[in-house]
């Protein structure tokens, strides 16, 4: 287990893919999950995609005693890749307890133990909403950090500033933080993709449960927005070019043998898409016709933002590569599958 990597929340939606990446890479992966948002059967989806099943212990990593058993039960864990945390703009803006308590103390664990056991590399699940309302487009690594929009948002400005500031006095410590932007779509081979419990939080898993007959129709948060057509808009990546670029990382993180730095690079398309253009793409992918509804605009959502991606495209190394119709197409023949239909 020479190369074994820690990824925390690894049966979630980005997470779980990831995995998939790395085994492809000859990593041996240890997934850490409470399996709150998440369910055991995506451990079978992964293992059918990549020929093997990683390890699965299934923690509570903002329990304190739980985190610390689990390093003592695995003593070569050489990385983490940390996307353990609850994730819901909406939801954090009505309970945000739940979200510093979680968000937060998952990885001041992680972070104590790994400075316990001397593992040196962490790549953080970060966000896009650390820039709120931007001033300018498309946001680059440099675009000042916001105040932000939602509690979500804080948990990840406040974990970057925990990262930043432990960094800073540890010397063995190597980070990457990983902005996202907007995940979507799924495996090609539709054995793993993205599977909420419950009521939706994310545009894409709205619009496939919708087009399948699971939901009545398809809620359209805002159309006063300052966008051609009224809608938000976002920078919507496919899920699988997201998870290589967490595998470069590792890799990066690996090979840098002690060089204390912390990196931050902003995942994305480039490209800006309004809610309406999502829509219309997926009709165009699926030959399905939506019915939606256009509803007040959700609190803590930002009008517009999309990455300027040319940091990570000549510094990391990474691209995306998958349209948009494509990415669709992906999520419509997961959600078909999981569906029976």
């Amino acid at each position: 287990m020479s190369k074994l990597i820690l990824v925390t929340g690894g049966t979630g939606y980005i997470g779980s893919h990831t995995c998939i990446e790395l085994m492809n890479e000859g990593f041996e992966v240890l997934i850490a999950d409470n399996l709150s948002n998440s369910d055991i059967s995506v451990l079978d989806g992964i293992e059918k995609t990549s020929g093997k099943r990683p390890f699965f212990e299934k923690v509570d990593l903002s329990d304190e005693t739980s985190t610390n058993l689990l390093f003592d039960k695995y003593p070569g864990i050489v990385a983490i890749i940390h996307f353990a945390a609850y994730k819901a703009v909406g939801e954090s803006v009505s309970i945000p307890l739940k979200y510093y308590y979680n968000n937060l103390n998952s990885l001041i664990h992680l972070l104590n133990n790994m400075e316990r056991k001397k593992v040196a590399n962490i790549v953080f699940s970060s966000s896009c909403t650390v820039y709120g309302e931007p001033d300018e487009l498309p946001v680059t690594e440099k675009a000042p950090i916001k105040p932000a929009s939602s509690p979500y948002g804080n948990t990840k400005q406040i974990c970057e500033e925990i990262l930043r500031d432990t960094g800073a006095v540890n010397e063995n410590l190597n980070i990457i933080s990983l902005r996202y932007f907007n995940p979507v779509g799924a495996h090609p081979s539709a054995n793993i993709g993205e599977l909420p419990l419950g009521v939706p939080n994310n545009l894409v898993p709205f619009i496939t449960q919708t087009a399948i007959g699971l939901r009545d129709e398809l809620k359209v948060f805002g159309s006063d927005y300052n966008t051609p057509d009224g809608t938000a808009i976002r920078d919507y990546i496919n899920v699988v070019d997201l998870a290589k670029a967490h595998v470069i990382a590792i890799k990066r993180l690996l090979g840098k043998a002690g060089k204390k730095k912390l990196e931050v690079f902003n995942l994305g398309t480039g490209r800006g898409v309004s809610v309406l253009e999502v829509i219309n793409a997926f009709e165009k992918a699926s030959g399905v016709k939506l019915k939606y509804k256009i509803v007040d605009r959700r609190e803590g959502d930002v009008e517009k933002v999309f990455a300027d991606t040319r940091f990570a495209n000549t510094e990391l190394g990474w691209k995306a590569e998958k349209n948009l119709e494509e990415t669709l197409a992906s999520a419509w023949k997961w959600e078909k599958k999981i569906r029976n239909k």
